[in-house]
């Protein structure tokens, strides 16, 4: 029997070459977590950000060396201003305090009443995710609820693990695939602001202006001249604050919120103008009592319809 085992064992190594081969070893598990004591400097013209935090890491793998291959694949810069390590009980501990020059896509759709996702990332530059996973430090806070943002506030902090896929295999030529996967821990964090007092301050000249424009129902009609003039007078005041608040925002093929308030003020003001043409023809043909109604139909009906349209497309932006 001993003989007969022996020998079907030579033949399935024969035939099996494969289940001879010894399996791969399982990957080592980095634990990582962070704290964020700071997120400011936000520039949405240069689309980016700085967060200051505390990083710390434990593994058991020596070679891994994250202060050499610390990777943060969406920084502009990074600074390490404090590190230390302890290797003892065969396990790498490593605290790093970190400051990151951080590049994103804002969302101005709703501006002033945004909603952001700050995103950061960790990778090791040196290993795959076939030598290196990280796992979540999930205990506690991970960030400081006075300091981290201020003028933000905000909704939620979530720590991820998962895998990063990059196209190429930066000229390893021993890869039969161009393809190689990067375990990475990823921090997303979810903000907002109370955006009333901004968007009193960004909108308030562009209010006052179709303001102006509308008190030209209410002036005589022996001043028609004076009506053109505040009304047309109006109309560059507004497009002198759009250009003001554009310049302070990134470019967007998209049709904001700042959009839809400037154009909807520019085309009331139009009618404004319009409506004023039409009482000077009608006074002209010495219809003053047609004029003066007409005046004061359209004073309402431009009054609530421009306040009907603001509150539902503020309303709207405020609530996405």
């Amino acid at each position: 029997m001993r003989k007969h085992g022996i020998g079907l064992l030579v033949i399935l190594f024969i035939c099996f070459p494969k289940a001879n081969y010894a399996q791969q070893a399982p990957p080592d598990t980095v634990i990582a977590g962070i704290y964020i004591t700071s997120i400011h400097d936000i520039d949405f013209k240069q689309k980016e950000y700085v967060v200051n935090c505390w990083l710390w890491l434990k593994y058991k793998n020596k070679d891994f060396n994250f202060v050499d291959n610390l990777e943060i694949p969406q920084a502009k810069s990074v600074t390490k201003s404090f590190s230390t390590i302890d290797s003892s009980n065969g396990r790498v501990s490593l605290m790093m305090k970190l400051q990151c020059v951080m590049k994103d896509s804002w969302k101005i759709n709703n501006f002033p009443f945004d909603q952001q996702k700050l995103r950061l990332s960790i990778e090791n530059s040196q290993y795959d995710v076939n030598s290196l996973v990280f796992k979540a430090d999930t205990a506690g806070r991970h960030y400081d609820p006075r300091f981290a943002l201020n003028g933000w506030l905000i909704d939620s902090c979530v720590l991820q693990t998962g895998v990063k896929a990059y196209e190429t295999a930066f000229g390893d030529e021993s890869l039969s695939k161009q393809h190689m996967d990067y375990s990475n821990f990823r921090v997303r964090m979810t903000i907002h602001r109370d955006a009333t007092g901004l968007f009193w301050k960004m909108f308030l000249g562009m209010y006052i202006a179709f303001l102006i424009a509308y008190i030209c129902f209410y002036i005589h009609y022996d001043g028609i001249d004076s009506r053109f003039g505040l009304s047309v007078g109006s109309l560059f005041a507004v497009i002198g604050n759009k250009y003001i608040i554009d310049s302070s925002l990134p470019e967007s093929s998209s049709f904001t919120l700042v959009d839809t308030l400037h154009g909807l003020t520019l085309f009331f003001i139009f009618g404004i103008i319009t409506a004023t043409t039409y009482t000077m023809k009608l006074v002209k043909a010495n219809r003053v009592e047609a004029a003066r109604r007409f005046d004061k139909r359209m004073a309402v009906l431009v009054l609530v319809a421009y306040i009907l349209l603001n509150t539902w497309f503020i309303w709207q932006a405020a609530n996405v």
